[in-house]
């Protein structure tokens, strides 16, 4: 299921669509090759999903619960108090608070859930916003070529740009049709349906351009800084 928008957009969210396209053609290619989108022998079994890969990755097992696992704290962060900050190697850093982020264009959108520790959910729907359109405010300078993304329990994770930009990458707010639990992240989690659920931080407030390739609180420890579900690949 493609996202689809629920908000009218004004003209800064036009500005924001067209910097978007900008992005998109400028790592097209790279988005095209991942294996999440390529890999010409995926792994799994099921039918295929929306990107043509085995709806449930190998090692997998479907659950329809949703088991909680943090680093042993669970911030509770008042929404008048929640902020997002974008900076490191970017053209126009940015410093977004609660109504910031709910005026930019929320989509709606379904998509599965694959944890490290074997299981996987399928067909969340989530609202929120897209990771591409925040990029679009901030414009990712010429030699950035990954993120960094800090939750507000210490924990970092590292996301290749080409793989950040997808379009069903988001920063959501709600799940299940109500707003995103505190256990699972809220108030502002990131989703990464094609890559294994650590990619997306929970309690997300930062977001780093990074010039290169650095690892993050679990990747450090020994998990895989690529993390495709398809290719079984969770460690390094």
């Amino acid at each position: 299921m493609s996202a689809l928008s629920i908000d009218v957009a004004d003209d800064k969210l036009d500005r924001i669509v067209k910097a978007r396209m900008r992005l998109k053609e400028r790592f097209e290619e790279k988005m095209r090759a991942t294996p999440g989108a390529a890999d010409p022998k995926p792994r799994g079994s099921g039918p295929p999903n929306r990107h043509g890969m085995p709806q449930l990755p190998p090692g997998q097992s479907e659950t329809r619960k949703w088991p909680v696992l943090d680093l042993g704290m669970q911030p509770e962060i008042p929404l008048a108090d929640w902020r997002l900050t974008i900076d490191g190697a970017v053209e126009q850093p940015q410093g977004l608070d609660w109504d910031d982020f709910m005026a930019l264009e929320q989509v709606r959108d379904v998509s599965d859930f694959h944890c490290v520790t074997a299981w996987s959910r399928f067909d969340i729907p989530w609202v929120g916003v897209r990771f591409a359109d925040l990029m679009a405010l901030a414009m990712p300078k010429d030699d950035a070529t990954h993120v960094m993304c800090h939750g507000y329990d210490g924990y970092t994770t590292n996301v290749a740009l080409e793989e950040a930009l997808k379009p069903d990458v988001l920063l959501v707010h709600q799940a299940d049709d109500a707003p995103l639990p505190i256990v699972h992240g809220g108030p502002v989690r990131m989703i990464t349906p094609q890559l294994y659920a650590w990619k997306g931080a929970k309690w997300i407030k930062r977001i780093e351009l990074l010039t290169r390739d650095q690892r993050g609180f679990w990747e450090q420890r020994g998990y895989s800084s690529s993390a495709h579900p398809w290719r079984n690949d969770r460690y390094s």
